[in-house]
């Protein structure tokens, strides 16, 4: 089997491409690449004035190497082999965006530490337990979520108010889940 691009080496083809120094960008794009990245390493430590950084679709299987990207606003890792939300805290105060749909997260332990987390798209993992969808809650400011495909959201436990509901009674600042508004009772 073929070694996986570094991110040393899929950088590299990012700046022939583009014509310019990825340390200098606010978007680099790392997505898709052949063969496929299978390591956050420490090269993206360079990437200092990146706020939206493109690594999904690749072969990636641990969160790691994000102290060096101190700008960071929308982290794209959808497609990989992810497990865990270990390897966040580094992008805890400036993360708005997540995008981790298609992994294979089960626990959502780590995602606290997303202080400024608005929208957190994670379809298609593998969260069964509702007591992980409750640690959603822990998140201030999240206002967007797409949970559709997780074997909880699939198989809603029949004792719980129905998923809608439940999310709307525990998260309060969520405006939107899987695509679809929340509509809140005006409060008195």
């Amino acid at each position: 089997m073929s070694k996986g691009t570094t991110i040393k080496e899929a950088l590299a083809k990012f700046e022939e491409k583009e014509q310019k120094k990825a340390s200098d960008c606010k978007e680099v794009k790392l997505f898709a690449q052949i063969p496929p990245i299978e390591k956050m390493d420490a090269s993206l430590s360079t990437l200092a004035c990146c706020e939206k950084l493109s690594l999904s679709t690749n072969c990636i299987e641990k969160i790691a190497n994000l102290n060096g990207l101190k700008n960071l606003k929308i982290l794209s890792l959808g497609r990989n082999n992810i497990k865990s939300f270990t390897g966040l805290e580094a992008v805890g105060e400036t993360l708005e965006e997540l995008w981790i749909s298609y992994n294979l997260i089960e626990k959502l332990k780590g995602l606290n530490v997303l202080k400024k987390l608005k929208i957190l798209y994670m379809s298609n993992n593998n969260v069964k337990d509702h007591a992980e969808f409750l640690k959603l809650g822990e998140l201030p400011c999240l206002t967007e979520l797409l949970f559709i495909g997780n074997p909880l959201e699939e198989n809603w436990p029949e004792n719980l108010p129905p998923y809608r509901d439940d999310a709307l009674k525990n998260f309060r600042k969520l405006k939107k889940l899987d695509g679809v508004p929340l509509v809140r009772e005006e409060e008195e």
